[in-house]
């Protein structure tokens, strides 16, 4: 059960309108558009298709217009999550912003996780009209969904009536024929059949123009972030952060900003390296050193020892060291 998809992963690659067909199959709806699930509820009855039962249906609102009513779907659907141990993580701000790109990629994840929760073939048997009855809006989904298949199957039909009307006007009047084929097709070029050309173009530029969005935003709070860590009091006036600094406030696109903050840094190494070293002690003077070191302390050591002895014990010490050669000491 995949619940964290990398971004590079093949769900990401599905395309719009296969997500629009696996959502409109799945719940008996009919969304032209992914970002019309951004309310949250579509994603709620997904997971109950995916887990039936897990849902509190009669908490989600399909007809959730503000922005409060959606972040209450969302709430719904984190609960869900946090049940299921499921680790995604919902940008609950972006998507409630109807922005086709974030919308698409949270589908895709989506489609992926109920594809392999529901390998069995488990949304088979899944009712959504009658789960949805029991959410606010549901009815009026359900309506609109079957009242846009309706009109999708008519305006499907009437091109086979008009193609049959017009074979059966040939036979009679074939100049009336061509002029109403003429007529019929400037409307078509101006209005008609290219309607959707466009707008999946307009949508595709949506999604390019998210995209760049997203990684503009990227980079720039990457470079805020070297902003502030330069400001820091403890590097701030340190040349190399000098050096950075000048490369992000630089205001033109000129190679020449990025060699003079490289001519600072070297500038820097070489005056370090002027400075004078310090001598080293060779380990023979240390070692010629240590054994007068030591001898210095020991007289001190003994100078200061008998300083602090009384005359008594001074004189009983020096009869211990001449004693024996005394004449006072033999009887």
């Amino acid at each position: 059960m995949a619940t964290n998809i990398g971004m590079m992963d093949g769900a990401y690659f599905v395309g719009r309108s296969e997500i629009l067909a696996w959502i409109n199959s799945t719940l008996h709806l009919s969304l032209s558009k992914v970002e019309e699930a951004c309310s949250g509820a579509v994603h709620c009855q997904l997971m109950d298709a995916a887990h039936p039962g897990m849902v509190p249906m009669h908490k989600v609102n399909f007809d959730a217009k503000s922005e409060y009513e959606m972040i209450q779907n969302y709430k719904v659907l984190q609960d869900v999550f946090n049940k299921l141990k499921i680790t995604k993580h919902i940008e609950v701000n972006k998507l409630i912003k109807g922005r086709p790109l974030d919308n698409l990629e949270f589908m895709q994840w989506m489609k992926r996780y109920c594809d392999s929760v529901n390998a069995a073939g488990l949304v088979h048997s899944y009712n959504p009209l009658e789960r949805r009855e029991a959410s606010k809006g549901g009815k009026e989904a359900t309506k609109k969904g079957a009242q846009s298949q309706a009109s999708s199957k008519g305006a499907a039909a009437a091109p086979k009536a008009q193609s049959s009307h017009n074979a059966r006007r040939n036979d009679a009047n074939a100049v009336n024929s061509a002029n109403q084929s003429g007529k019929s097709s400037r409307p078509s070029s101006s209005g008609g059949p290219a309607v959707p050309a466009y707008d999946e173009q307009i949508t595709e530029l949506k999604l390019s123009v998210d995209s760049l969005e997203k990684e503009r935003d990227f980079y720039f709070a990457k470079l805020r972030d070297i902003e502030i860590l330069c400001q820091s009091p403890e590097i701030e006036n340190l040349v190399v952060v000098g050096a950075i600094k000048k490369i992000l406030y630089a205001t033109d696109d000129d190679a020449s900003v990025v060699a003079e903050a490289q001519a600072m840094v070297s500038q820097n190494t070489k005056e370090i390296d002027l400075l004078s070293p310090i001598p080293e002690v060779s380990e023979e003077r240390t070692s010629l050193e240590n054994p007068k070191r030591k001898s210095i302390v020991n007289i001190d050591f003994d100078a200061a020892g008998i300083s602090t002895l009384s005359p008594r014990r001074r004189i009983s010490d020096a009869s211990d060291v001449h004693g024996s050669g005394s004449p006072l000491m033999t009887y």
